[in-house]
């Protein structure tokens, strides 16, 4: 693992995957550059990570993000903040195709194409953050999963485009992790939820980490992790 501090723009640091990314990097002296919906919640995520740079930005609103402000040199982007709303297609509604669009595909293509150019000048690596719903759909998934499958396809292209200039991708495909969302989807899915039958973050978190650690003769385009 290397010892030098690096820069880092984590997505979704308020709670699940990416909260526990950003503790562990910061707490061996990475610098965070992380983005909050409202001004409230960058004061929280300031308070949580002292010396963070916190950028305003609504990715339910992906134009919004062409107004950020983004360090020369960011040796990762890791997208972990999803939204996700469960239904059959014949019921799912207008706003909520949009809304699971716009967070978990369009506003991770933006960002990564207003990242690109300090990715270039770091090598960096971006990853995203998908789920088994990026692999296979299911019934009253179709939102989530059609966001997820373009996740794929998204990180697929710019690794063929970006790999030149020495940007790595990898895409982490995770089965159901206890978080509060997937608290959320046994809510929606009326169903009793138990964390410990799932995976825990800190086993997705110690497979980005050690993506971001790799060195430099190698990237791992793609890894699924699943609940035993």
């Amino acid at each position: 693992m290397t010892t030098q501090a690096r820069t880092h723009l984590v997505t979704g640091a308020g709670s699940g995957i990416g909260e526990l990314l950003a503790r562990r990097l910061h707490e061996r002296g990475d610098h965070l550059v992380l983005l909050a919906r409202t001004p409230a919640r960058a004061e929280e995520l300031a308070a949580a990570y002292p010396g963070a740079d916190v950028l305003a930005a609504d990715l339910a609103d992906p134009a919004s993000l062409d107004s950020l402000a983004l360090p020369e040199r960011l040796d990762s982007v890791v997208h972990a903040a999803g939204v996700v709303e469960l239904g059959p297609v014949a019921e799912l509604s207008t706003a909520a195709w949009q809304e699971t669009l716009a967070v978990n595909l369009v506003a991770p293509a933006v960002l990564t194409r207003l990242a690109l150019p300090a990715l270039r000048a770091a090598r960096g690596t971006v990853v995203l953050v998908n789920s088994g719903a990026g692999l296979h759909a299911h019934a009253d998934w179709s939102a989530y999963a059609a966001s997820k499958h373009g996740l794929r396809g998204l990180a697929d292209s710019l690794r063929a485009e970006e790999g030149g200039a020495g940007v790595r991708v990898t895409s982490v495909f995770p089965g159901r992790t206890a978080t509060r969302m997937q608290e959320e989807v046994h809510r929606q899915e009326g169903k009793t939820y138990d964390a410990a039958a799932w995976i825990q973050p800190a086993t997705v978190v110690d497979l980005v980490l050690h993506v971001l650690d790799l060195p430099e003769d190698a990237v791992v385009p793609e890894v699924v992790v699943r609940p035993r």
